[in-house]
């Protein structure tokens, strides 16, 4: 009888095995490769988590309030950090407070606020000058020479802003608001650097009659508030002053 043939099989894996295994190993290799040059940071996944949450509406009740006490107290966030010249800004604000509260006389005609750049100072005309007068009274001395105190202590500049109502002004000194408001600051800013011995470059003064008005001229107790002098005291760095 004839003999059979013999088999013939390849050895090793089939083709399409070996493949399929390069492919798994190179797909492994991928994602360790991105798993290293990822960071992983669980605090900031915490925080896009709770952005996530905040965005489609979900409350969140917050443990611990952000205070920003200005001196050391239990009660002050010490995470919270604050610039070095908002600090300063804050700093004079309540120095200037604390000031217009020994004096309930001053309390009624000074207003102190603030913005990221500086510190204003709302003064009531009637305090320092005599109606359509440009001549500084003696009680308004202790104003100014507060206002030469913050300079020396201070590395700030100094805008004298002049403001008027809107009822015109005819006179021979002063023609108009333009006049008489630019000469009472102008009057203010020289008490400023010749009583202060302040470097005249550190101090402006400008007058815009009546063109920026607190709240409209429609009584004589709104046009009382319009008549100010507001010193407004801003950082250096900050270019247009």
């Amino acid at each position: 009888m004839p003999r059979e043939e013999e088999c013939k099989c390849e050895g090793g894996l089939p083709g399409w095995l070996a493949t399929f295994a390069d492919l798994m190993s190179l797909l492994l290799t991928f994602f360790v490769l991105l798993l290293s040059f990822s960071n992983q940071d669980v605090q900031k996944f915490k925080d896009m988590l709770g952005s996530i949450k905040e965005a489609f509406g979900v409350q969140i009740q917050r443990k611990e309030a952000d205070y920003t006490a200005f001196s050391p107290t239990k009660f002050e966030r010490k995470d919270i950090k604050i610039d070095q010249s908002v600090k300063q800004i804050l700093g004079m604000v309540l120095q200037l407070k604390a000031m217009l509260e020994q004096n309930s006389n001053l309390k009624k005609y000074v207003h102190v606020s603030s913005d990221d750049n500086g510190i204003l100072v709302r003064v009531s005309s009637g305090v320092m000058f005599d109606p359509g007068d440009a001549k500084i009274k003696p009680q308004a001395y202790p104003i100014l020479d507060k206002v030469i105190k913050i300079l020396k202590e201070n590395n700030f500049d100094l805008v004298v802003r002049g403001h008027t109502d809107d009822r015109p002004v005819h006179s021979k000194k002063f023609p108009s608001n333009w006049e008489l408001s630019a000469a009472r600051a102008a009057a203010a800013a020289r008490y400023i650097i010749e009583k202060g011995g302040i470097n005249p470059a550190r101090v402006k003064a400008v007058g815009y009659a009546d063109t920026r008005p607190l709240v409209p001229n429609t009584s004589e107790a709104n046009r009382a508030l319009n008549r100010r002098v507001e010193f407004y005291f801003k950082r250096p760095e900050v270019e247009s002053w």
